[in-house]
C-alpha cells in the first residue's frame, strides 16, 4: 500500500515518520513546494530504517504529484501555521487556496484515495477539500478530535498521576475554543472520571483542553506538530489495517445531532472504506446545546469560505 503526506513541514514530517515506523505500508511519499525539503527529510527518515528496523520506503519530491499516483491514503498538512495572536479563522484566505490546489493535484493522480485533512482552520479546510475533491464525504474527513481528545487525556493523566493508557474519552464539536469535551463519557480504567476528579478541577481541565492549541502556540510561537502528526498517523493505521477504530473525526453531518451540511467533530467508525459509520451519542440537553453552539461557530467560518468562493 501507498500513503502520501502533502506538506513536509513539522506536522507532515512527523506524520510521515510515524507512519514509516509503524511499518504498515510499502511506501510513504512526502511532497512539498519548497525545493529539496521533502527529499531531504524523506532521505533522513529512510536512513533510520536499519536502526529502527522498518521496511517502509520513504521518498520525497518537490511539487511532483505524479509520484503520488495510486495513493491509498493521503494526509494533507500543507498550509501556513498559526502565529501568536492569530485565530484559526485568520488563516482561511491563505490556506483555502493552498488546500484547493493540493486537493486538485491529489485527486488528479489518486481519484480513489481517502483524504485526511490536517490543515488549519481544520473544520473549514476539510470542507474546502470536500468541495474540491468531488467524492463521497466518507472519503474526506479531518483530524482534530483525536488530537483534542489526546490533550484532554494527557491533562487528566497529569492530574491523576496515572497512565494515559487507562483513560478513555470522547470529544466533539469544532477544533477550537468551542470544542466539547464530554466528562460523562470519560473513564479511567473503567471508572467514571467524575468519581476521581472533583468538578472544579475537571472544569479547569476541560477549559485547558479547549485552549490546548493556543497554549502551544504561545509557548513555541507556532502550532504543535508532534501530537498532530502522530494523531494523523493513527488514523492512517486504522484505515490501512481496517481496524474499525472508534475515533472522533471532523465529519460531514447530514442530520446527525440535529445539524445538516456541516463538517464537525463527532465519533465515527474508521476502516478501509474511510468513515464507515457516524455514531450518535445520547447527549443530554446541556451537552447537545454545547455541540449546537460549536456547530454555529463552525458554520460561521464555513460561510466565510462560501462567500469567498461566490465572489470569485
Amino acid at each position: 500500500m501507498k500513503v502520501t503526506v502533502v506538506g513536509a513541514g513539522l506536522v507532515g514530517a512527523t506524520c510521515a515518520d510515524a507512519i514509516a515506523h509503524k511499518d504498515i505500508v510499502n511506501e510513504v511519499i512526502l511532497i512539498d513546494v519548497k525545493e529539496n525539503l521533502a527529499e531531504g527529510k524523506a532521505l533522513d527518515m529512510w536512513q533510520m530504517s536499519p536502526i529502527d528496523q522498518f521496511d517502509t520506503r520513504v521518498v520525497g519530491y518537490t511539487n511532483d504529484y505524479s509520484k503520488t499516483a495510486g495513493s491509498d491514503v493521503v494526509v494533507l498538512t500543507a498550509g501556513v501555521p498559526r502565529k501568536p495572536g492569530m485565530t484559526r479563522d485568520d488563516l482561511i484566505s491563505i490556506n483555502a487556496g493552498i488546500v484547493k490546489t493540493c486537493t486538485e493535484n491529489i485527486m488528479k493522480y489518486s481519484p480513489d484515495t481517502i483524504l485526511i485533512v490536517v490543515s488549519n482552520p481544520l473544520d473549514v479546510m476539510t470542507y474546502c477539500a470536500y468541495l474540491t475533491a468531488g467524492v463521497d464525504s466518507s472519503k474526506v474527513f479531518g483530524m482534530a478530535g483525536i488530537l483534542d481528545t489526546a490533550r484532554y487525556g494527557a491533562f487528566l493523566a497529569t492530574e491523576l498521576n496515572c497512565s494515559p493508557k487507562d483513560i478513555q474519552s470522547i470529544l466533539m464539536g469544532g477544533h477550537g475554543p468551542t470544542m466539547v469535551p464530554l466528562p460523562r463519557y470519560t473513564t479511567v480504567g473503567g471508572i467514571p472520571v467524575t468519581e476521581l476528579v472533583d468538578k472544579e478541577k475537571l472544569d479547569a481541565i476541560v477549559d485547558r483542553t479547549k485552549k490546548g492549541g493556543t497554549e502551544i502556540v504561545n509557548l513555541l510561537g507556532t502550532s504543535a506538530w508532534y501530537a498532530p502528526g502522530v494523531a494523523a498517523a493513527q488514523m492512517v493505521e486504522a484505515i490501512v489495517k481496517d481496524q474499525k477504530r472508534i475515533f472522533p473525526c471532523c465529519t460531514w453531518l447530514q442530520g446527525q445531532y440535529g445539524v445538516n451540511d456541516i463538517y464537525l467533530g463527532v465519533p465515527v467508525k474508521l476502516g478501509k472504506a474511510g468513515i464507515e459509520e457516524v455514531i450518535e451519542l445520547k447527549l443530554n440537553k446541556d451537552e447537545m446545546a454545547l455541540v449546537h453552539a460549536s456547530a454555529k461557530a463552525v458554520r460561521e467560518v464555513m460561510d466565510v469560505l462560501d462567500n469567498m468562493n461566490a465572489a470569485k
